[in-house]
């Protein structure tokens, strides 16, 4: 049923995105949402070795070594946007912080 998991995967996306706009499930969000690019990374190799062909693309490399090559970088997006991580842009902010800004 690889139409079904297809679907139901872009579900879990769209619905990850959504939690990402919400304070309450940010984090948790972040962190599924990088759990999932990791686990679908060996599936992105094998189709890329495999030489799963799109109609829309004269190789299937134009559309699986850009996929493959940003996949860390979507892992580290999901944990920044879910305010997993803050890294490289800024260090990650700790409860101290706040009563340390109040004591000035």
């Amino acid at each position: 049923m690889p139409r079904e998991v297809v679907l139901f995967t872009g579900v879990c996306e769209i619905v990850g995105a959504f939690a990402l706009m919400t304070r309450s499930l940010r984090w948790w969000a972040g962190v599924m949402l990088a759990l999932y690019a990791i686990c679908v990374f060996p599936a992105n190799l094998k189709h890329a070795i495999d030489g799963v062909q799109l109609s829309q693309l004269p190789t299937s490399w134009w559309y699986h070594t850009p996929r493959l090559v940003l996949q860390p970088a979507i892992v580290w997006w999901a944990l920044y946007c879910g305010e997993v991580v803050n890294w490289p842009l800024g260090r990650r902010r700790t409860p101290l912080d706040g009563e340390r800004a109040r004591d000035r």
